[in-house]
């Protein structure tokens, strides 16, 4: 009997067609299969609600991302667009509401006894971070959910710079880099929302956004094989921004 595989998706932003290829690539099964992307299903590519219908279709797990949460905000009247965005073909879908209630199920973090899920990092001050994030409700604005979506530097307490481009100083570092130091931690963090940086296979670590949306790739984790597969964009969609 074949173990069931956890394939990890970097940002897909709306990017169906790549989503589509990468799965072929893959040889996904959903009878055997679970898909988690890490965040940011839709906005600035293509065909967001494409990619949502995809990934509700196959059942797919995953977390949310500061693109998903603009969406979100945006349905419930809290927010507006802003000139770059793309994903208004999920309010105006006429599954719209049925998307959008099932994007909205998507948690902060996935937990596994091996492997933590977020879309942009782990702040060094959350001890327990799958407490810190459970506990947050995904609509309200704090700072333990901003670092959550859109984060990339930090100090060893867990502040954020003014600036994440270009790279800041010490004390700051990537906050992935405080992660890989914990002592006696065994977990490997997945997470995308860092195009610049491009993948990362660091000391328990998987850094998946390759930025497909802006003409890079689109890549997989296979976590019980420790093994990445990725499709090249079709062209950029979208100029690259941070």
């Amino acid at each position: 009997m074949s173990t069931q595989r956890r394939i990890f998706v970097g940002d897909i932003q709306g990017c169906r067609v790549e989503l589509e290829q990468l799965l072929e690539r893959l040889r996904f099964d959903p009878a055997a299969d679970v898909l988690h992307p890490v965040g940011d299903f839709v906005n600035r590519g293509p065909d967001s609600a494409g990619v949502l219908r995809v990934c509700r279709s196959l059942g797919a797990g995953g977390v949310l991302g500061n693109h998903d949460m603009l969406l979100l905000r945006v349905a419930r009247g809290e927010r507006e667009w802003r000139p770059r965005d793309t994903a208004q073909d999920v309010l105006a879908a006429p599954d719209g509401a049925q998307l959008l209630d099932w994007l909205g199920a998507r948690p902060l973090v996935r937990a596994f006894e091996d492997v933590l899920c977020v879309h942009a990092g782990i702040n060094p001050a959350w001890k327990d971070p799958v407490a810190a994030l459970a506990r947050l409700d995904p609509l309200r604005e704090e700072q333990d959910l901003s670092f959550a979506i859109s984060a990339r530097y930090c100090d060893a307490q867990g502040a954020r710079p003014p600036k994440d481009w270009p790279a800041p100083a010490l004390p700051f570092r990537p906050w992935h880099a405080f992660w890989s130091e914990r002592a006696r931690e065994t977990r490997t963090v997945v997470y995308g929302h860092w195009a610049r940086a491009g993948l990362n296979l660091g000391p328990r670590v998987r850094g998946l956004d390759s930025g497909c949306v802006w003409g890079g790739k689109l890549s997989a984790w296979i976590a019980e094989e420790d093994r990445i597969v990725q499709v090249p964009a079709a062209r950029a969609y979208a100029d690259y921004e941070d």
